[in-house]
């Protein structure tokens, strides 16, 4: 069929999805699900800054001697890098090493589907529609399960209050990389996925040294060569596969079919978060914590399937 090109420049194929891209959606639901195992293997040997220097070292080397810059601004990259980079993975890396699970990790950062709505509303003016309002106050439900579970001791010990707090920061940060995105995308004419995340991904290097420099204990002492296997293997993992090769499968999708048809399978990414999380690491869930859990997944279908119907 024909092709129609979308506001943020995409060119999206009407066509079925091919076995091809249903593999494609579930390796990325799979590697972002699990990603959050990495991310805890890392911490045992790593300090959350640390980890961030060498996940995003990963993911531009050797792509940056191989990619082109891309054609826009510097500004973009610059500040997509601090945001998603230092700021998304910098508050999870602390939220994970203070106390949040793996698995309930995946889930509470997808609210960032809905900090993402409102800092569009907030910048963009982009409207709020009825699936959105919907979601939100679902979300909202699901949040307070979540602080509900600290105020006894039965929830309080799967999870720590500042854990919790961290990665909801985290989300915020993601949903601020995603209104950059919006605004770069506008202002580059011929906006390339590819180059623009590999050099971005240049950005967070320095501060998260610097940053380990500051504040690491010992951490201008800090030797590579005593890593195990499995922190390389993480590091590796986090780099080139969940930051690199699943953003690309995941925006050729995007590319390829219309966002209502893609958006579906990010409900995967928590379901395996949290499956993992439970078999490889032994995390535990609390009843609230499941009812948040409960809460927030309605909010996120809320908000994709009613997308397919109307506005957002």
């Amino acid at each position: 069929m024909a092709a129609r090109t979308r506001t943020d420049g995409f060119v999206v194929q009407h066509t079925a999805f091919s076995r091809r891209d249903f593999a494609a959606a579930v390796a990325v639901v799979f590697i972002w699900g699990t990603n959050f195992i990495a991310m805890k293997f890392g911490l045992r040997e790593l300090t959350p800054f640390q980890l961030g220097a060498g996940r995003y070292l990963f993911a531009a080397l050797p792509l940056a001697l191989l990619v082109r810059p891309p054609k826009m601004a510097p500004k973009w990259l610059v500040l997509y890098g601090l945001f998603q980079g230092v700021g998304q993975f910098g508050f999870l890396f602390m939220s994970l090493r203070v106390g949040m699970s793996a698995a309930l990790a995946s889930v509470l950062m997808q609210t960032q589907v809905f900090f993402t709505a409102l800092f569009g509303l907030a910048t963009l003016r982009e409207p709020v529609g009825t699936p959105l309002k919907r979601g939100l106050s679902l979300a909202a439900l699901g949040l307070a399960c979540f602080i509900a579970s600290y105020a006894g001791t039965n929830g309080a010990n799967t999870t720590t209050p500042a854990g919790f707090v961290l990665a909801l920061c985290a989300a915020a940060m993601w949903a601020a990389s995603n209104i950059v995105v919006r605004r770069a995308q506008h202002a580059t004419p011929q906006f390339e996925v590819i180059p623009f995340m590999v050099w971005s991904c240049l950005v967070p290097v320095v501060p998260f040294v610097l940053l380990s420099l500051a504040f690491d204990p010992g951490g201008s002492s800090w030797d590579p060569a005593r890593l195990s296997w499995k922190a390389w293997v993480a590091l590796a993992y986090l780099g080139w596969c969940a930051t690199i090769f699943a953003y690309a499968l995941w925006t050729g999708l995007l590319k390829r079919h219309p966002a209502n048809r893609v958006a579906p399978f990010s409900l995967g990414v928590p379901l395996v978060g949290i499956s993992a999380g439970m078999l490889v690491l032994g995390d535990s869930i609390s009843a609230w914590q499941w009812a948040g859990v409960v809460l927030l997944g309605a909010a996120l279908a809320s908000v994709i399937f009613g997308s397919s119907r109307g506005r957002v």
